[in-house]
């Protein structure tokens, strides 16, 4: 080991020795390092399970990884049921609860973590007994409970809300779709109806065909000798049982016949997310993959050095970062380039990146960039070979992917001998720059400048998981706009008619409102507290652990917001007067009230359908900002809302959900409300309500 990492030193010395060189020449490349990677040791269990073992005394550590020897398999109309089932395979077993199963490992200071298709241990060699019942105890008898799978449900239904308003989820999405779009698994994106179609007995069917041991692999790392291992391996997964292996040939992709645009919509948005790709006819151990890796490399594949970042950054200044990623799996291949724009460049940074892939199948690269990129490879495959896990890693691919057994050894030889000839030939070859996806996530007003990217001039509409759409378009309703804001005054107060309804809501001159705020993935609580006073003051704090970080008030007449800053301080901001202006529409207990005290207010853009439900969608401004509020046609409850919040360059989607209404004073009001602000998913959870409380004057204080 060292004398490979003191070899990859010499090739750094000759690009970084000042004043030893004669920079003007690129320095020539010197001999590939010699690889001495000792073999892991092989043996195979009766149940077809294959063992590979990479023994490392270092630290008293050891860890086990259980590979799972299927395919992936078609999920059609319950698309994401594998990624389900293994965020829930340690959700408990037949033995242990989700708590215990949590328990014991933190005892043991053990790590446990699954996925669809492996169970990972890692421990402390002393623990390694205790540590294998828990694994081993997942792999036979997870049970996915009831409880946990609907606690998991939900907040798949948060993360696919987060999709809607995340322009790289959407922009991949797309990608996916448009590289594998028929009966692939790549191609297979959950949605809110593929989650619905999810239930329980899904994931424990998937769950026993997928985790079987013929064709399985275990890897063992560190702590061990031969004989533990085999006695472990033979004691601990010698007696499991199960069916064959699911095997399965898919496409390797589709290329469009000419360039292909396709875009998705990401209202308000003053960034465009340009995505281009096509499909790779490669796979694992392909003579031209080492050759590729260079090639993506230099192209964009990390770093400033590349030429995208040199074109599209460093000469033109149109973004911060532009990349390749290159991905070579057996199931499927391709390669990217992508970056965020602002809108008034989107069509000249796309025009940079077809002309960064003619380019690069024109003309041979030169000896600096070549010699650079090469150098960063060798570098980064040097590190990994410090970890032991790596080369036990290195054993399982040779194995799954049909490669030479001297596959890694030969590596760097293999690198170090590519040249200038290869990576055009490889360009030339493999890529294809007048039949990309040209995908483009962002404001409707790009559409007409990134037309002229199609070969045939017709933009394809996707939505935000990648499925055929169109440009939003409303059903025509059947009812005035005020008339929708009548309807849900009167079913929040259960009236007969809208004067009864106003009469109720009058009653409530006060009120003052405790809202639990829990961000998803955030250790901390939050707690919200707002007051309204009619007819149209407002105050709204927002405290952690007692501390009010944020607070913004409005007398009706002059508002005012204050929040903490990085440094301790505060900023403080006053309203503007078109603020202020906008804020007297919607301001006070029910803003419905407001807006219907002026139809130019508010438009109705239609009918919608969401989840199953159709709703009426109004839609009013404030500012530059825009709410479209969707009110369910049976029901008239307004049960979402999407707000484009403009500040400046600054712009942000909030979409929310309301549920869960309780009655105060004879007017219902939700208690449960989940927000998604930007990828952020936001639980709030309303404590308390008092009606008719005595607020202090100074709580509307403006000064």
């Amino acid at each position: 080991m060292k004398k490979l990492i003191t070899s990859i030193a010499f090739v750094y010395s000759a690009l970084i020795a000042f004043g030893q060189i004669d920079r003007s020449q690129v320095p020539e490349p010197g001999p590939a390092p010699e690889i001495n990677i000792a073999d892991p040791e092989i043996f195979n269990l009766d149940n077809g399970m294959k063992v590979i073992l990479s023994s490392n005394h270092d630290i008293p550590k050891v860890s086990f990884n259980l590979v799972m020897g299927s395919d992936p398999r078609l999920e059609g109309n319950k698309a994401g049921l594998a990624e389900f089932m293994g965020d829930m395979l340690l959700a408990g077993t037949s033995n242990r609860s989700k708590d215990e199963l949590d328990q014991e490992k933190d005892f043991i200071g053990a790590s446990l973590g699954a996925s669809s298709s492996n169970i990972y241990l890692s421990c402390l060699t002393k623990h390694m007994d205790k540590g294998l019942d828990l694994m081993t105890d997942v792999m036979k008898n997870a049970n996915f409970p009831e409880d946990e799978f609907k606690r998991i449900k939900k907040q798949y239904e948060s993360n696919l809300l987060s999709v809607k308003t995340n322009p790289n989820e959407m922009a991949k999405n797309a990608m996916y779709k448009a590289i594998f779009p028929d009966k692939h698994p790549y191609g297979e994106i959950m949605t809110e109806s593929s989650l619905e179609n999810i239930k329980r007995q899904d994931l424990v069917k998937f769950f026993k065909e997928q985790f079987t041991p013929a064709g399985s692999y275990l890897v063992i790392v560190g702590d061990i000798e031969r004989e533990k291992a085999e006695k472990i391996a033979n004691n601990q997964f010698g007696d499991w049982e199960g069916g064959v292996p699911f095997e399965e040939e898919y496409s390797m992709g589709y290329k469009p016949k000419g360039n292909r645009v396709i875009f998705v919509e990401k209202q308000g948005a003053v960034q465009s997310v340009i995505n281009v790709a096509f499909p790779l006819d490669m796979t694992p151990g392909h003579p031209d993959q080492i050759k590729m890796r260079v090639l993506n490399k230099l192209f964009g594949g990390g770093g400033f050095g590349t030429r995208l970042m040199q074109n599209l950054r460093e000469d033109k200044a149109y973004t911060y970062g532009a990349y390749s990623r290159l991905n070579v799996n057996r199931e499927g291949s391709w390669l990217s380039a992508s970056g965020s724009f602002r809108n008034e460049v989107t069509d000249s940074a796309i025009t940079e990146f077809l002309y960064e892939f003619q380019r690069i199948t024109e003309a041979k690269v030169n000896d600096e960039e070549l010699t650079l990129n090469k150098a960063s490879l060798s570098g980064s495959f040097a590190r990994n070979l410090e970890s032991p896990r790596t080369i036990a890693n290195f054993a399982l691919n040779i194995f799954r992917n049909n490669l030479p057994s001297d596959y890694y050894q030969t590596y760097l030889k293999k690198l170090n001998a590519v040249d200038k000839n290869d990576v055009l030939k490889t360009a030339q070859e493999h890529f294809t720059p007048n039949n990309l996806n040209i995908i483009v996530v962002g404001n409707t007003e790009v559409l007409d400048k990134i037309k002229q990217f199609d070969a045939d001039g017709e933009i394809e509409i996707f939505d935000a998981f990648g499925n055929p759409s169109k440009q939003k378009e409303y059903r025509a309703a059947d009812i005035a706009p005020q008339k929708v804001l009548e309807e849900h005054l009167i079913a929040i107060t259960e009236s007969r008619n809208i004067r009864q309804a106003k009469r109720r809501i009058g009653r409530i001159e006060t009120l003052k409102k405790t809202v639990e705020v829990e961000p998803k993935g955030s250790p901390m609580t939050m707690t919200a507290k707002q007051y309204f006073a009619e007819p149209n003051k407002e105050f709204s704090s927002m405290q952690v652990s007692g501390m009010e970080v944020q607070k913004q008030v409005f007398n009706g007449e002059k508002g005012i917001s204050i929040s903490m800053n990085r440094t301790g301080g505060k900023d403080t901001t006053y309203f503007t007067d078109e603020k202020i202006q906008d804020k007297k529409k919607t301001a006070g207990i029910i803003p419905e009230l407001g807006l219907m005290k002026d139809t130019s207010n508010f438009t109705l853009l239609g009918l919608d359908s969401l989840n199953g439900n159709d709703y009426y969608v109004i839609q009013y401004t404030q500012g530059e900002s825009s709410t479209r509020a969707f009110y369910n046609t049976s029901t008239f409850m307004k049960e979402h809302t999407e707000k484009v919040e403009v500040n400046g360059e600054d712009v942000q989607t909030i979409s929310a959900k309301y549920k869960d209404f309780h009655k105060h004073k004879r007017v219902l009001f939700a208690h449960k409300i989940t927000q998604i602000i930007g990828s952020t998913t936001i639980e709030s959870t309303v404590k308390s309500i008092e009606v008719n409380v005595d607020i202090e004057d100074d709580k509307f204080k403006v000064e």
